[in-house]
C-alpha cells in the first residue's frame, strides 16, 4: 500500500480491535478540515505530512488506546501541539468517563485546539501555559509526541506520576541514545512496542519511573 493513499479505512483498519463509530470518523474528518484551514497562517504541523494526516497524525496518536490500563481516569498530555495525540485520543477514549487535560503553552496552538474542541464536541481540559509552571496533579496516564528527550520527558512529569502511572510516549529513530541519556538520571520499568504509522517510530511505555 502507498503511503500516499493511506484512507480512513486503512486508519479504522490498522487500529484492530479499537472501536471506530461512523459518528467519530466525521468528527476526524471536521478535525482534518480545520487543521488544513488553519496550517494555511499557523505552523501546526509540517506541511508534507498534511496530505498523509490519516497516517501521521490519526493514527499515530490512535495506536497509544490500546494500551491504556483498564480503570485510568486522569489523562494528561504535554507540550499538545495541534491536539496530537491528545485530542485523537479525546475523540477515541474507550472509557467515557475519563478525564483528560492538555497542556499547551503556545497561545495560537491553544486557540485552534479549542476550535477543534468546540466543532468536534469533546470534553478536553487545556491547559496554556508551559508544563513546569503547571500545579502538579496526578494522572493515570501521561502522554507525549514530538516534545523532548526521554530524560526530560521523566522531568517533566515527575510531579504528575504516581506509583501506578503508566507513561506513554511517541518516538522516533534516536530512541536508542535517548534510552542511553536517560538512565542517567532515571531508572524505570520500559516497555517498547513498534509503531503501526511509521517503520521507524516506536511507542515507549514507562511505569514505575524512579530518579536516581
Amino acid at each position: 500500500m502507498s503511503l500516499d493513499a493511506f484512507t480512513v479505512d486503512d486508519f479504522i483498519n490498522s487500529l484492530g480491535t479499537v472501536t471506530v463509530s461512523r459518528e467519530t470518523i466525521e468528527k476526524f474528518k471536521i478535525y482534518g478540515e480545520l487543521l488544513k484551514k488553519w496550517q494555511k497562517t499557523i505552523n501546526l504541523v509540517s506541511s508534507a505530512s498534511i496530505s498523509d494526516m490519516w497516517r501521521r497524525h490519526f493514527l499515530d496518536s490512535a495506536q497509544l488506546v490500546k494500551y491504556f490500563p483498564k480503570g485510568a481516569k486522569r489523562l494528561i498530555d504535554m507540550g499538545s501541539g495541534a491536539g496530537f495525540p491528545v485530542l485523537v485520543l479525546a475523540l477515541l477514549k474507550p472509557n467515557p468517563d475519563l478525564e483528560i487535560h492538555a497542556i499547551e503553552s503556545d497561545t495560537r496552538k491553544v486557540a485552534f485546539m479549542r476550535e477543534v474542541v468546540r466543532n468536534c464536541q469533546l470534553n478536553v481540559n487545556i491547559h496554556n501555559c508551559r508544563i513546569e509552571q503547571t500545579a502538579p496533579f496526578p494522572a493515570d496516564i501521561i502522554t507525549a509526541r514530538a516534545l523532548a528527550s526521554l530524560r526530560d520527558l521523566l522531568t517533566y512529569v515527575h510531579p504528575f506520576i504516581t506509583n501506578d502511572s503508566v507513561c506513554l510516549f511517541l518516538k522516533g529513530q534516536n530512541l536508542d541514545l535517548e534510552l542511553k541519556d536517560m538512565q542517567r538520571k532515571w531508572e524505570a520499568d520500559i516497555k517498547i512496542e513498534p509503531s503501526l504509522s511509521d517503520s521507524s517510530g516506536k511507542v515507549v511505555i514507562i511505569k514505575e519511573v524512579r530518579e536516581i
